[in-house]
């Protein structure tokens, strides 16, 4: 158990250092740096709490005592990392809950095992009744800490995705990985700690440990690979997109109007405008010659994202040219219909059919 606190003090300082170097370019953009200063006073909580663990013993005297300082630090550096999700997803804009529920729910944990150890008439690492209560209240509050930023991470998550499906002719799921990640480690953390905290068996610790290492290292090397990439731009430019289109969500066609758009919208089929790769909303809306909150407000009576569009018509237009060019290779295929790559096109195409692109050319040779 020594060494893995031991090599959970390296790591989590490593990490540290990690964000703490991370190229000025962060800094300039508030979101990001407040995220990776709160990211930082996460590893910094965390080296503090095996630090202690390794230099006083903690869990080799009991599970009581080494429960006081899980909870005493787990607390804080779940909040942490929670809020810094947040923040990125809200590009600084929070709520006062978002800030501070984490402090408060903190404060009373403390006081509820300051009080029960003072009540107790034992000293303070005693293993005693009212200390065990005050734990499992803690433990309570914790995992009710975590489910509110969770709730929070995944409904704006959900409105980020939309806001990007509406944008973008191609899936981007891969922008917002490192959010999904922020969105599932914390939960995973909390659902951990009363095994890290109270169970006795060193195997079960081990396994657990491992995993929270994996999980905060892969958390905190995604964060500092999302905030140095284009990725913050291309959700800004989508989430811009959203704003602009907000006021028209509820507005629903007439039937003139509709009727405008389809024909302009066939016009643009015909000439196979949707072939042209990485064509987001706004450029199809102009290419097609209606605005652009004409062609969402058309897209939402079909019960469609702009990105499903797109891919339906290239799906349809891939299976043309398989039938038609029989030798065409996937690479080939997938350019000329607009896809950004072979394998994003072969994906999307056995999504849409059941079948990869291969297996089709067979079915209609036969």
């Amino acid at each position: 158990m020594e060494y893995m606190q031991f090599t959970a003090v390296v790591l989590m300082t490593l990490l540290t250092l990690k964000l703490l170097l991370l190229p000025g370019k962060v800094s300039v953009n508030p979101a990001a740096n407040k995220s990776r200063w709160m990211m930082m006073a996460g590893t910094i909580a965390l080296v503090f709490q095996f630090l202690l663990q390794l230099i006083f013993g903690l869990r080799a005297m009991g599970v009581t005592q080494a429960a006081m300082l899980n909870l005493a630090l787990f607390i804080p550096c779940s909040w942490m990392f929670s809020l810094s999700v947040i923040y990125l997803q809200r590009k600084g804009s929070v709520t006062w809950l978002d800030k501070y529920l984490g402090a408060l729910c903190w404060g009373v944990s403390l006081t509820l095992l300051g009080v029960a150890a003072a009540i107790d008439g034992e000293p303070l690492l005693s293993d005693t009744t009212e200390l065990r209560w005050a734990e499992m209240l803690s433990s309570a509050i914790y995992i009710f800490m975590q489910g509110y930023y969770t709730n929070r991470h995944i409904l704006r998550m959900r409105a980020i995705q939309n806001a990007m499906e509406d944008y973008y002719d191609n899936d981007m799921a891969c922008v917002v990985h490192w959010m999904q990640l922020g969105v599932i480690i914390p939960p995973v953390m909390a659902l951990m700690v009363p095994l890290l905290i109270y169970c006795p068996l060193q195997i079960v610790l081990a396994i657990c440990g491992i995993v929270f290492f994996v999980a905060i290292f892969f958390l905190i090397d995604s964060f500092s690979s999302f905030v140095m990439s284009s990725a913050p731009k291309k959700i800004q430019e989508a989430e811009s997109n959203s704003d602009e289109e907000e006021t028209t969500a509820s507005t629903s066609l007439s039937t003139e109007a509709l009727q405008r758009v389809e024909r302009a919208i066939e016009s643009w089929l015909e000439k196979r405008g949707y072939l042209q790769c990485g064509l987001t909303m706004p450029t199809a809306a102009d290419a097609i010659g209606v605005p652009r909150y004409l062609l969402s407000s058309w897209l939402r009576q079909q019960d469609l994202r702009y990105s499903e569009w797109m891919t339906n018509l290239r799906i349809d237009e891939a299976k043309r040219i398989i039938m038609a060019h029989r030798d065409w290779s996937n690479e080939s295929v997938a350019q000329h219909c607009g896809f950004s790559d072979r394998s994003y096109f072969q994906k999307k195409f056995k999504e849409k059919t059941g079948i990869s692109p291969a297996d089709y050319q067979t079915l209609e040779e036969v």
